[in-house]
């Protein structure tokens, strides 16, 4: 009776072993954003808009930031909503790939 007790508990090691080696990469950050720019090759520029409130003045602020994002098979155009991802350090400016279509123009 121990032998299929062990078992199972082996069995449950292995799996939760096996899924922090899927894990392994850490958190990425993902991102919505509209794309502005596609005219670089394998290249999009993504506009990430967000507000949040001053600390000061307790008004609503818009933040916008520009990320350059890679688009492998130059598939996304301006104005495409789009959700990006954390990735490593591609070239100077990259460090964000383009992982789905959200919404195309409209």
């Amino acid at each position: 009776m121990s032998d299929t007790t062990n078992t199972t508990a082996a069995d449950s090691t292995a799996a939760a072993s096996s899924a922090a080696a899927a894990n392994k990469g850490g958190f990425r950050r993902k991102l919505i954003g509209i794309v502005r720019s596609d005219k670089a090759n394998k290249t999009v520029v993504v506009e990430v808009v967000r507000r949040y409130v001053h600390a000061k003045y307790h008004k609503y602020v818009k933040e916008r930031v520009r990320y350059q994002a890679h688009d492998e098979t130059n598939t996304y155009n301006r104005g495409d909503r789009v959700e990006i991802t954390e990735h490593r350090p591609i070239s100077r400016h990259k460090r964000w790939v383009v992982t789905r279509l959200i919404a195309k123009r409209k």
